[in-house]
């Protein structure tokens, strides 16, 4: 059986570079390609290329903001790995501010814009290039059942937050960030429903990963109980563990990090 080939988007820092650690540390056989929008300001990833020589890691740059961009890399992965087998879309911003909004009088138009333009419309815009390479994927992550109907040949991780959840805001505020998400769940079912007609099938989740030490919430540490902020390396333990357990009959679903599913 071939390797397996992983592309992780937005694996410069916090769970995308994690997702990218886990993966070469516990799939041996695993080709991982690397994207961020800027690779030679990314000290960490060039850092772990330079530990894994050969094909095991290959960085791209990939700005999800930039059409061009999604559909270079899809050029270079057919290129030269022909298919992929997953694709986790984790790059996000909170706010162009750097803060999420406390209030409706806090929001501008285009900070709306730009978060949606990134939290949501770049990882669709991922999928659209994508898809294609994760039909021709050899089902390398998740289980594959015996019928042949059931099986998939690649998986499509969109990082959630749990803040993006309609049914779970009960506190309000933060208006572009849960709009984004919640947007970008709207997008994984459609890709699931979408997706799960083709030949071969593609498997789409939303995972929230928790809140997660990184850059994206530091600023908010202060409010969160310790044994419920997760550093990253253990966040991605435990996605990783739900992807593994993926099947076509959990796709189009939101999971939290510790597999209970999240209601839209």
């Amino acid at each position: 059986m071939a390797a397996p080939v992983a592309l992780i988007q937005g694996a410069s820092r916090g769970l995308g570079l994690q997702f990218c650690k886990h993966i070469l540390k516990h799939r041996t056989t695993a080709v991982v390609i690397a994207t961020c929008r800027n690779p030679e300001h990314a000290a960490e990833l060039r850092d772990l290329s330079d530990r894994h020589p050969g094909n095991r890691l290959t960085v791209l740059r990939l700005d999800v903001n930039r059409e061009e961009d999604v559909r270079g890399v899809a050029d270079r992965v057919r290129e030269s790995f022909g298919r992929l087998d997953l694709v986790v879309n984790s790059s996000a911003v909170l706010h162009p501010s750097g803060k999420g909004e406390t209030s409706l009088r806090d929001v501008t138009a285009q900070g709306v814009i730009s978060t949606l333009t990134t939290n949501t419309v770049g990882p669709l815009v991922v999928a659209k290039y994508l898809a294609p390479l994760l039909q021709k994927g050899g089902g390398g992550f998740g289980q594959q059942p015996a019928e042949k109907s059931k099986r998939h040949s690649g998986v499509i991780v969109n990082i959630t937050a749990k803040v993006g959840s309609i049914g779970d805001n009960g506190l309000g505020g933060w208006y572009s960030y849960r709009m984004s998400k919640a947007a970008l769940n709207m997008a994984t079912r459609n890709l699931s429903i979408e997706l799960g007609r083709s030949r071969p099938k593609v498997v789409c989740v939303s995972l929230h990963p928790g809140t997660v030490d990184t850059d994206l919430s530091r600023p908010y540490h202060r409010n969160v109980p310790k044994d419920k902020l997760f550093a990253a390396e253990l966040s991605v333990s435990r996605l990783m563990s739900i992807v593994d357990s993926l099947n076509m009959e959990r796709t189009g679903r939101a999971f939290n990090w510790d597999g209970t599913e999240l209601p839209w």
